[in-house]
C-alpha cells in the first residue's frame, strides 16, 4: 500500500477475499495497524488523497479503530493501532480457514444461508453462531495470542 508508505506498521489483508475457495462478497478487507490510530493527521490526509473516504470513527471501544472506503476496487480498509486484538482475531480467522476445509465449508453455508435472508443488515447476526464456533476452534489452536471468546465484531 504505497498510500502510507512507511507510515503502516503492518498491512493485512482479510476478510473472505483472502480465503481462496471460501464464498466473498466482491469487497476486499484490510487491516493496516499505524502508530496511533487517534493521530489522524498523521495517515488520513495521504489516504484521502488517494480516494479513501472515512465512514466509522470508533473511539468508544478497546480497540478504537477507522473505517475507511474505496471504491474500485471495492475496499474496506481498517485502520488500528498496535497491539489492538481485532486485527490479531482477522488474520487468526483467515489463515484457520485456509487450512482447515471443515470450517470453510461451514463458514461457505453459514454465508450463503445469511446472504438468503432478507437482505437487510442482519447478515452479520446471521452467520454469527457458525462463525463463533469456528473463532472457538481457531483461538484454541492460537497460543500466540489472547483472544476474547466474545468477540466484537465480524468481518466479512
Amino acid at each position: 500500500m504505497e498510500t502510507i508508505g512507511d507510515l503502516a506498521l503492518s498491512i493485512s489483508h482479510v476478510g473472505s477475499t483472502s480465503v481462496p475457495g471460501l464464498a466473498a462478497k466482491p469487497v476486499i478487507d484490510v487491516d493496516v495497524i499505524v502508530r496511533d490510530v487517534e493521530d489522524e493527521h498523521s495517515y488520513m490526509p495521504r489516504l484521502e488523497a488517494a480516494g479513501f473516504r472515512l465512514i466509522f470513527r470508533d473511539v468508544m471501544s478497546g480497540d478504537p479503530h477507522r473505517q475507511l472506503t474505496f471504491a474500485r476496487p471495492n475496499t474496506n480498509l481498517h485502520v488500528w493501532s498496535p497491539g489492538a486484538i481485532e486485527p490479531q482475531r482477522h488474520v487468526v480467522f483467515a489463515d484457520w480457514l485456509r487450512t482447515n476445509l471443515t470450517d470453510r465449508l461451514r463458514y461457505n453455508a453459514a454465508k450463503a444461508a445469511a446472504s438468503a435472508g432478507d437482505g437487510s443488515a442482519r447478515y452479520n447476526d446471521l452467520k454469527a453462531a457458525a462463525v463463533y464456533d469456528i473463532y472457538e476452534r481457531a483461538f484454541t489452536a492460537d497460543a500466540q495470542h489472547a483472544h476474547d471468546p466474545h468477540p466484537r465484531a465480524l468481518v466479512e
